[in-house]
């Protein structure tokens, strides 16, 4: 290809290696925490795993074509960071992670990617095996660009962008234009068909991203009306106790002020008997029956 059209390949293949090298570098604040933490926590190796796979098939694809060298470079960086990663995650997973992980690193890439290697080796020949491995990274990136809709499921169920950094989403959405132009002015739609997938998904990930950003989530919602019910019962609780309390108050005054006994004394004087009535306070244990008691 000459003239412009092999000036704009170029341009889109240097751009796409600049915006897929950001990519790859996107989990650096993730093995930030990790290194920070010394554990591996709730993160997963396998995206690390299927990105070496990717970088490894696009490079055997494009050693088998004669014009696709920025193919090699970018992949062959992503095989170096990918690498990095896997060996990072290894180093402080818990046992049970690791041992997944290297079982997960061993089917994928010595058992599966040996398999490719070797029967397109065995069983093909020149244009016919760069077509079939053209046609297995087509297939392997379809499922790529297809895994994201788990996470557009999440968004619209829980209203939440919490897990969909819209910097990322961005960057992947750009990556897959530039390699889709790439493909296309390449005449190689093994790499322009996937991307069309990935720029689709892109933007459908950024317009959810804008749609639910200011939105509440339904967890958070379910949690306030949760929250709003206890509240509820339990100030329904204390009004009924204060009900419960105030006739037994109001009983409880009535016979503390019962408990004032009166005491009659009777006194005799020498010329006529006086009787004096006088009246003493005591408090005595409170009952439900009370004598006067009479002092002559």
């Amino acid at each position: 290809m000459t003239g412009s059209f092999a000036h704009l390949t170029l341009a889109f293949g240097l751009l796409g290696n600049v915006v897929s090298f950001m990519v790859f570098l996107s989990p650096l604040p993730t093995f930030y925490k990790v290194y920070k933490k010394k554990s591996t926590e709730g993160f997963q190796s396998v995206p690390y795993i299927v990105g070496l796979f990717s970088a490894m098939l696009w490079i055997y694809y494009a050693l088998l074509k004669t014009n696709a060298m920025l193919l090699i470079t970018i992949n062959s960086v992503g095989c170096f960071i990918q690498t990095f990663y896997i060996c990072f995650f290894l180093f402080y997973a818990p046992k049970k992670a690791r041992m997944e992980s290297l079982k997960l690193l061993v089917l994928l890439i010595v058992i599966g990617f040996g398999l490719i290697v070797v029967l397109t080796q065995l069983l093909a020949n020149g244009i016919n095996r760069a077509a079939i491995v053209g046609w297995i990274c087509l297939v392997f990136s379809l499922c790529v660009f297809v895994a994201p809709l788990g996470v557009l499921r999440q968004v619209i169920k829980t209203k939440s962008v919490e897990y969909m950094p819209i910097l990322l989403s961005a960057a992947l959405t750009l990556s897959a234009v530039m390699w889709f132009f790439y493909g296309l002015l390449l005449g190689d739609f093994n790499i322009a068909i996937p991307n069309v997938l990935g720029f689709t998904f892109g933007i459908i990930q950024m317009i959810l991203y804008f749609v639910y950003k200011n939105k509440k989530p339904v967890i958070d919602e379910k949690i306030s009306d949760f929250e709003e019910k206890i509240s509820e019962m339990e100030e329904q609780k204390i009004s009924n106790l204060k009900d419960q309390k105030m006739p037994d108050v109001e009983k409880l005054n009535a016979l503390t002020c019962s408990a004032i006994l009166p005491i009659v004394a009777k006194r005799k004087g020498k010329e006529h008997d006086d009787v004096h009535v006088v009246i003493e306070s005591e408090v005595r244990p409170i009952v439900l029956n009370h004598n006067i008691k009479v002092i002559v």
